[in-house]
């Protein structure tokens, strides 16, 4: 496994994910952003679900998912029911 495992909330399977979408590094992840990162691993894998978005946004702040603020959490939310494809 690479560098982005390393970050809290990415296992394996996210960061091939990841891989697969063009990103291979903290600063990469950083610079798409959660919600990008997001929408690109989307494109191949229609199941992604709002934890794997919440997860992403953790990982750019280098905390858990569940440690995000209530704020943070309530856009991304938002920005998941508009973006899922089901």
């Amino acid at each position: 496994m690479g560098e982005l495992s390393k970050l809290p909330n990415i296992g394996k399977t996210v960061e091939e994910q990841l891989n697969e979408a063009g990103i291979f590094t903290e600063a990469d992840l950083k610079a798409a952003g959660a919600k990008q990162a997001w929408l690109k691993i989307q494109e191949k894998d229609e199941s992604a679900c709002i934890h794997r978005l919440l997860a992403l946004e953790g990982a750019i702040r280098g905390i858990k998912k569940t440690m995000l603020p209530d704020e943070v959490k309530a856009d991304l939310k938002e920005f998941y029911q508009w973006n899922k494809k089901y």
